[in-house]
């Protein structure tokens, strides 16, 4: 069952045709892909052989890759609305596949954003004009011994020079020198040909002495770990990155310590209103596999949605879906519209949207009761795929207390430039 009536009465005849197309896409490859390698070793995924790199040559063909981005660079000049649309589709395909495609862009988004010409003209474009899934990225940020130390500004320890990054940045005349590792949940990692790295220059500032660079991956010294066994979202590999005298031109350093702060804002803003799209997408699959399910599924003589309170949890799913997608439609409206974006309204977003999505879906696997715990129904993948929407593009709770320390900095007016 899919659900095509949509609140907005606004749409355009081209909106709503790259929805139909993205939803074709994800009914017709992604379901299917996404359950094969759901069920192959981690380190089968990321093979020479694996189906995840047709997967992805399909998806850059179709420009999925480059849909946000604008003409003038090579990408598809999608409106905010068109791309949240496709999104949606895709993660309602699977999430970890389009996490694939979206990470893919990551770095890239983010060289454009700060308009440096030279820096775009060296990897955003050439991205753009990628069409066979051969040039991806991936955002390291998150270190083995430090998850939400690198989030929370505010706090003491956030400056305290006893606390170090574990990949560290040193000048070198005009190349910065990167020595260190990034923890096993780098997404796209184990394949991505570029990555964008949060490093830590000025230790005497302590985690808030870093800078953000990018980089190729096929550098002398750089070295990827293996692809990451993990429980839910196995169609979207993860993995470490090691660092050994790593050598970056000094250009490629777009955040520095001046600015650092900033950039955490920004990335985990933009990161956590893509957030909200993963909880949308999820949260609708399982809505839609349980209300499927309920109509087929007979006890007390009749099928379940012909119970009196199965109607009502039933709609109270429906409800909590469309309020996950009101959330995020407006929430990526806004932030991919303006700079920099409102991330205080981002990650109130992400987890109430997130946390919504988990109520949705566990209620969906108690309407399948114990079928719901066999890999014979599809809404088993989608409760072990939602459990990491909590914790991925940070804790909830760490961003809830992130949010409340920045809101009072901005609320109740913020300056911002629009902009289209």
């Amino acid at each position: 069952m899919t659900t095509y009536f949509d609140i907005n009465l606004d749409l355009t005849a081209e909106d709503k045709a790259i929805r139909d197309e993205a939803h074709k896409f994800a009914k017709e490859v992604m379901r299917p892909l996404g359950r094969e390698i759901d069920a192959m070793p981690a380190e089968e995924v990321v093979s020479e052989k694996s189906p995840l790199w047709d997967f992805l040559r399909q998806a850059y063909e179709l420009g999925f890759h480059k849909a946000v981005f604008p003409k003038e660079v090579g990408g598809l000049g999608c409106t905010p609305i068109q791309s949240h649309l496709y999104m949606e589709e895709l993660v309602w395909g699977n999430i970890g596949l389009c996490g694939c495609v979206l990470l893919a862009c990551w770095p890239y988004i983010k060289v454009l954003e700060t308009g440096n010409q030279e820096l775009i003209n060296e990897f955003v474009v050439p991205f753009c004009n990628c069409d066979d899934g051969s040039m991806t990225g991936c955002w390291g940020i998150t270190e083995p011994a430090h998850g939400s130390d690198t989030l929370n500004i505010g706090e003491k320890f956030f400056t305290d020079p006893k606390l170090q990054g574990q990949l560290q940045a040193r000048l070198d005349g005009d190349e910065y020198v990167l020595n260190g590792q990034k923890s096993a949940w780098v997404s796209c990692a184990p394949f991505a040909s570029h990555g964008m790295m949060n490093v830590f220059i000025e230790p005497s500032l302590g985690m808030a002495g870093g800078g953000v660079c990018i980089l190729p991956l096929d550098l002398p010294g750089v070295k990827k770990g293996a692809a990451l066994e993990k429980v839910g979202q196995r169609d979207l590999p993860q993995g470490e990155l090691f660092f050994d005298n790593v050598r970056i031109p000094k250009r490629w350093m777009f955040y520095t310590p001046e600015n650092y702060v900033d950039s955490i804002k920004g990335n985990l803003g933009f990161g956590n209103t893509a957030m909200t799209l993963f909880a949308l997408g999820l949260s609708r699959a399982a809505f839609e596999e349980a209300y499927a399910y309920a109509k087929e599924r007979v006890q007390g003589g009749k099928p379940l949605v012909e119970h009196y309170a199965m109607k009502i949890r039933i709609h109270r799913m429906f409800a909590a879906v469309e309020a996950i997608r009101a959330f995020s439609r407006a929430l990526w409206n806004l932030n991919m519209r303006i700079s920099p974006v409102a991330y205080e309204y981002a990650y109130a977003g992400k987890t109430f949207c997130s946390e919504t999505a988990r109520d949705v879906i566990e209620e969906a696997v108690q309407i399948f009761g114990a079928n719901g715990l066999t890999k014979e129904y599809y809404i088993e993948k989608l409760w072990r795929d939602s459990r990491a929407l909590t914790i991925e593009d940070g804790e909830n709770l760490t961003l809830n207390r992130l949010g409340g320390h920045l809101l009072n900095e901005t609320f109740p007016r913020r300056k911002v430039n629009q902009l289209f």
